[in-house]
């Protein structure tokens, strides 16, 4: 067995020594290698990049997340409802809607109602824009925003509607760059608030989703919504008045049933008024396999809430992410393809060498099989020196691979992120590659006839 070992050992130090003593020859076949292996890590990189950017994304949309937001009518639409000179009468969203999910629907694990309005914050004299956001304690659960200091809402302060706020990060920085913002007063559009809690900084960003009801909350303020429907604004009475004031109403019966339908002829500048009392709900569920049916349900019952009238839209970032996900997992598939065919290239290139190779050391072939050396000693020889310089090769390339991530990261803005998967998987495939294109010419070596390699001019 060890004599097994040392036979062949010997045959691989022969092939070291032929690599050393051509180093030029074997640096130009091994750059198809280092370059495909390069290729390989630094796509593979940029898409494990792309994939932790979107997971990082989910979480700041909320995982099992469903976002109701509110359709507001607009000059064209108010304009078909015209023609028609009735319109059946819906509330919009509002807080009764909140309180039928939470009661109706088991799969429903958490559920915020959310106003928000942009205007300037305010103190000491220093301005800034910022947007008052009124929420329920399970907003900060459903977007999994954590506190670097203070508490969430109580009970107390949610249900009476008092006037305390968690900032975001910025909003710290702005006015309590040197101080702590706890139990401090800040003023937004000239009503007093007192600062319980300050929200993680987050550098996320999520472009395309804000009109789906997801922002990036560093420049937020976040009341108790029964504090902004007292101090601030609630739309539902302008709709209880728009309803009052309606000139004229008529009820059909029929079976115990009843509609009220309100005439529209002389106000269409109240279509376009957006009478819902919310700016969106928000819902989370259970399981992510009940999504697609809580949303089917959510929308037969706010539309038999709201008398028929599909006055709602409801939307799920976490499938419009995973179908971003799957895109970008396309690309990165193309681009992994197009980066191995580098590698493929580089075996060609090392069969090529290797056959030149044979060519040029027939009579040192002929010489060792005269010897004594046996045909398995030929293709352990050759096949040794394909594959160490394969592997050098590797070695070489993931070390440029790892440099061209890093490079990628900085100069273009991407997250890169290199993982043991992809370096085990390029440098195994350069290995690989050293194989199965140094076997051939390691093979036709072997087969040679001793005499006729001896007399080879």
């Amino acid at each position: 067995m060890f004599s097994f070992i040392f036979r062949y050992f010997h045959d691989i130090e022969i092939a070291l020594e032929s690599i050393v003593s051509n180093k030029l020859k074997s640096i130009l076949t091994a750059l198809g290698i280092i370059f495909g292996v390069a290729a390989v890590i630094a796509m593979l990189a940029i898409g494990k990049g792309a994939k932790q950017e979107i997971m990082e994304q989910m979480k700041m949309v909320g995982v099992n997340n469903i976002i109701i937001n509110p359709i507001i009518p607009d000059k064209a639409s108010s304009s078909e409802e015209g023609e028609k000179q009735q319109k059946k009468f819906s509330r919009g969203l509002n807080l009764l809607d909140v309180d039928a999910i939470k009661e109706t629907l088991p799969s429903v694990k958490r559920i915020s109602p959310e106003i928000s309005f942009t205007s300037t914050a305010m103190l000491n004299g220093v301005k800034y824009n910022a947007k008052l956001v009124g929420v329920s304690n399970d907003y900060f659960h459903l977007y999994n925003l954590p506190l670097v200091g203070g508490v969430f809402f109580n009970d107390y302060q949610e249900k009476n509607g008092i006037q305390v706020c968690i900032i975001g990060a910025n909003i710290r920085a702005k006015f309590f760059r040197k101080i702590d913002p706890l139990n401090q007063y800040i003023k937004f559009n000239g009503i007093w608030l007192k600062v319980i809690g300050v929200l993680q900084k987050t550098n996320v960003t999520l472009t395309g989703f804000e009109e789906k009801g997801v922002n990036v909350y560093n420049d937020n303020i976040y009341i108790p919504i029964q504090t902004l429907l007292l101090r601030y604004q609630n739309r539902a009475l302008l709709n209880t008045k728009l309803v009052s004031e309606a000139s004229s109403i008529e009820f059909f019966g029929g079976g115990g049933m009843g509609r009220i339908v309100i005439n529209t002829s002389d106000a269409s500048s109240d279509t376009e008024t957006n009478y819902n009392q919310l700016d969106r709900i928000v819902v989370q569920v259970n399981e992510t396999e009940q999504l697609a049916t809580t949303t089917e349900v959510l929308s037969r019952m706010l539309t038999r809430r709201h008398t028929g009238v599909k006055d709602f839209e409801i939307t799920v970032p976490e499938l419009l992410l995973k179908q971003q996900q799957r895109t970008k997992d396309i690309f990165n598939i193309v681009l992994g393809a197009i980066a191995s065919i580098s590698l493929i290239v580089g075996g060609i290139g090392i069969m090529n060498i290797m056959f030149a190779s044979v060519m040029e050391r027939i009579k040192e072939i002929g010489t060792r099989m005269a010897l004594g050396a046996k045909k398995m000693d030929i293709v352990v020889q050759f096949l040794a020196e394909a594959v160490l310089i394969s592997v050098s090769g590797g070695f070489i390339g993931v070390f440029i691979g790892v440099i061209m991530a890093k490079l990628i990261e900085q100069v273009a803005g991407i997250t890169t992120i290199v993982s043991f998967f992809s370096v085990f998987i390029a440098f195994g495939v350069s290995v690989s590659i050293g194989v199965i294109f140094g076997y051939s010419p390691a093979k036709r070596a072997s087969e040679r006839d001793p005499i006729e390699s001896l007399r080879y001019e």
